[in-house]
């Protein structure tokens, strides 16, 4: 049997886990692998180690199919730890060693676009451990904004960085002359701490050691807001304008002229998982300012591996993907990570 041209692949590779998708270009799913992280930078040798790593899992995914990387049609990638042009570069260069000719590699956000706008173009806001900002313009063109850190590029939201926030504004409270907040009696509960002279070896403890109660700290955040707590409405409002300047200016340097609506995708946990609308209506208050045009706003529903793979099956036609061909890949996807 003949194989070349028959298949595509679409990966969605996180700082966690990586998922492989295997469809024919009808959209039949064919098959599928999970593991662990594929990102270079979880590995003392970087690309070396992301080239090993993805050249054994594509094996287990491609060899029971009598399939290899170069008789695919098309393949994309999204992958974190794809965030300035140089990583992104060598990222393409251990894509094209594995043996792919028609292939896409990015930022893992963009595959938020590809899984939740029709259009296949668009914003996403991804919110989630951490914060990037992806787009894509009509035309193909893409650009990332943020994904390198708080200090750098503005990425000031994130179930990472709002922990220490939270942590953050209620030491100022104790000692920093900080504004008093509803948020501390809760914290230190959590933290199990009772006096605050024991407050920042718990806080620097869980920061060094990575084991902090995020969801719980952010859930503390919210509830705080809720009930009128100014220290938290101003983490949920900073956030909001970070986010917001992220995206809008994602807006600003893509060419969406003549687009009456531009599709804005909301993804990752802090987004899809929110405790309080507040974060989201900041968030629209300040893209309301800064977007050159009006917002369409999606909060992603489906797994965005299904990105990936509506990506690599676009780069085979050189066209968007009917609406009968999306729904039938987002609803493999979604059947695959459902069990």
């Amino acid at each position: 049997m003949n194989h070349v041209n028959k298949y595509i692949i679409g990966v969605d590779g996180g700082n966690s886990k990586t998922d492989y998708y295997l469809f024919d270009l009808q959209g039949h799913y064919i098959d599928h692998l999970r593991t662990g992280t594929c990102s270079h930078e979880r590995f003392p040798d970087a690309y070396g180690s992301t080239f090993r790593i993805m050249r054994q899992h594509l094996e287990e995914l491609l060899t029971p199919h009598d399939l290899q990387a170069n008789q695919l049609a098309a393949a994309a990638f999204g992958l974190a730890g794809a965030d300035i042009p140089s990583q992104k570069e060598q990222l393409g260069d251990v894509v094209k060693r594995l043996g792919f000719g028609n292939y896409a590699v990015d930022n893992d956000s963009f595959l938020g676009i590809k899984a939740g706008s029709e259009k296949g173009y668009g914003i996403c806001s991804i919110n989630g451990s951490g914060m990037s900002t992806g787009g894509i313009s009509k035309s193909g063109e893409r650009l990332q904004v943020g994904g390198v850190g708080s200090e750098l590029s503005g990425d000031e939201a994130g179930g990472f960085y709002l922990a220490r926030k939270v942590l953050r504004t209620v030491y100022d409270s104790f000692y920093r002359m900080g504004e008093g907040t509803a948020m501390t009696k809760p914290v230190m509960d959590l933290l199990q701490v009772s006096d605050k002279s024991q407050f920042i070896e718990a806080m620097v403890e869980g920061t060094v050691k990575r084991n902090l109660p995020n969801t719980e700290l952010m859930q503390i955040l919210f509830k705080a807001a809720d009930q009128g707590d100014a220290p938290a409405i101003h983490v949920i409002d900073q956030t909001a304008e970070q986010l917001a300047r992220s995206s809008a200016g994602c807006l600003n340097n893509l060419d969406f002229s003549g687009e009456a609506e531009v599709d804005i995708v909301l993804a990752g946990s802090v987004w899809i998982k929110a405790e309080s609308p507040l974060l989201f209506e900041k968030y629209q208050q300040y893209m309301s300012d800064w977007a050159p045009c009006h917002c369409r706003y999606i909060f992603l529903q489906v797994p965005p591996a299904a990105g990936a793979v509506l990506w690599a099956m676009e780069l085979f036609q050189g066209q968007p993907v009917n609406s009968a061909l999306r729904h039938k890949v987002i609803s493999s996807i979604e059947q695959v990570q459902a069990g």
